[in-house]
């Protein structure tokens, strides 16, 4: 029987993967890098630390690393982060699930204030029983740290009692590592192929196409 749902955040539960996108292209740029915007975008759902090194060499990493990473979290923090706007029925889907008295986490690859801003946008601040963001993971998705760290948090829940719900392939690869099946959604903009290869158990449009398959979804017969 699942005891807790973790939820991945950005592309999961808000619409911003194209921001975070926008966000490290300008970054990029100020330092004379310039990359497709499909690896950029194919990228998203790693945090920093697993992101420019798809990009940056070794010792690009130790010397404009950070900045780029900095610059970035400045940008998205200040221009774009403003604009994000939840999916459809996230709150009723997360009520949905504590009906069920299933506990609720977050698992994200983003900032920890990102992660603060956001949970006021959807409104689900009182629904969430705790929180891991990528500040308190020593690597981010697809390194399993932030799934076992909640799972931690969750009172050392088992990995075979919670699920995760998540948007890109660094989700289910994250939390298969540690054991937790993922539910996968198309909202992010990753296809169902790859998702699929990825390890997901079942695929969604968005929140509101779970919430309306909740009762059929491996949410509640797994």
């Amino acid at each position: 029987m699942i005891e807790a749902v973790i939820f991945d955040v950005d592309g999961t539960l808000v619409d911003s993967n194209d921001f975070h996108v926008r966000a490290w292209d300008r970054a990029f740029r100020q330092f004379g890098k310039q990359f497709p915007v499909e690896k950029l975008r194919e990228n998203v759902g790693k945090g920093a630390d697993q992101y420019l090194p798809s990009f940056l060499s070794p010792e690009e990493l130790e010397t404009i690393g950070p900045k780029i990473d900095k610059l970035r979290s400045e940008i998205f923090q200040k221009e774009y982060l403003p604009q994000v706007r939840p999916f459809p029925n996230v709150r009723d889907l997360l009520e949905r699930i504590r009906r069920d008295e299933k506990r609720i986490a977050l698992a994200s690859s983003g900032k920890k204030n990102d992660l603060r801003v956001i949970k006021k946008i959807t409104e689900i601040e009182d629904l969430v029983d705790c929180e891991v963001s990528a500040d308190e993971a020593d690597r981010s998705k697809p390194a399993p740290d932030l799934f076992a760290a909640t799972l931690q948090k969750l009172d050392n829940l088992r990995a075979d009692r919670a699920i995760a719900v998540g948007d890109t392939p660094y989700d289910a690869q994250a939390a298969n590592k540690v054991g937790v099946p993922t539910i996968g959604l198309l909202c992010g903009g990753f296809s169902e192929q790859k998702l699929r290869e990825a390890g997901v158990i079942a695929i969604y449009r968005d929140p509101a196409d779970l919430l309306n398959h909740y009762e059929i979804s491996p949410i509640v017969t797994k």
